[in-house]
């Protein structure tokens, strides 16, 4: 199905890039699995081109580095279920999760979320909160307001720019509140360039 939508595997198109598909498990803020079979991470191809760029980047500077990706593209239906599940007042929801009859960049399948894995550790690199948090520690936008309150680390803060670093060399821009987040077009160009996928 996603295939025939125009969209390539991640791990396919970027050899030795590591996939944990968060909402294919329980390890999620919901504590459920809401994607059920989708289980392997897909984008579009030009997206999947700026990964490839990245992963590269890393491999070059840090070899026992990887990249680690928790999201890519999200079916409109799978949006709506996590919109129908998000246990929150409808009018504060697009703060945790896009209205699904919107739709948001994960949508297009030009949004990425993801971290570093350290192979020789076996582990991901420490950003300072889990993926998904949703907190101040978790902004990239309060990061020196949060180091001055003890809230997150100088070397949490390294590991997230070693993250931004390759993820924007490569043609990504990140969010002021999620750290783990980055999309490779903006809204006006997803529309233009891409359907929602349904």
């Amino acid at each position: 199905m996603l295939f025939a939508q125009g969209l390539v595997d991640i791990e396919v198109a970027v050899p030795g890039i590591r996939v944990e598909l968060k909402y294919s498990t329980t390890d999620n803020f919901f504590g459920r699995d809401v994607y059920g079979d989708l289980v392997r991470c897909f984008l579009q191809p030009e997206v999947a081109e700026m990964v490839k760029k990245a992963q590269e980047d890393l491999k070059k500077q840090y070899p026992n580095l990887t990249l680690l990706i928790y999201d890519g593209v999200r079916p409109l239906s799978v949006q709506q279920i996590l919109w129908d599940s998000l246990d929150k007042p409808d009018s504060i929801k697009p703060l945790y999760v896009s209205d699904p009859k919107i739709g948001g960049l994960h949508n297009y399948g030009v949004a990425v979320d993801l971290t570093i894995f350290d192979l020789k550790k076996g582990e991901p690199l420490d950003m300072g909160t889990p993926y998904d948090y949703f907190g101040y520690p978790a902004y990239p936008d309060r990061e020196l307001e949060m180091l001055a309150e003890g809230k997150i680390t100088r070397a949490q803060v390294a590991n997230r720019e070693i993250l931004r670093k390759v993820m924007t060399g490569a043609g990504f821009t990140g969010i002021g509140s999620e750290w783990w987040h980055f999309n490779a077009f903006s809204r006006k160009e997803a529309g233009e360039k891409f359907q929602l996928i349904k």
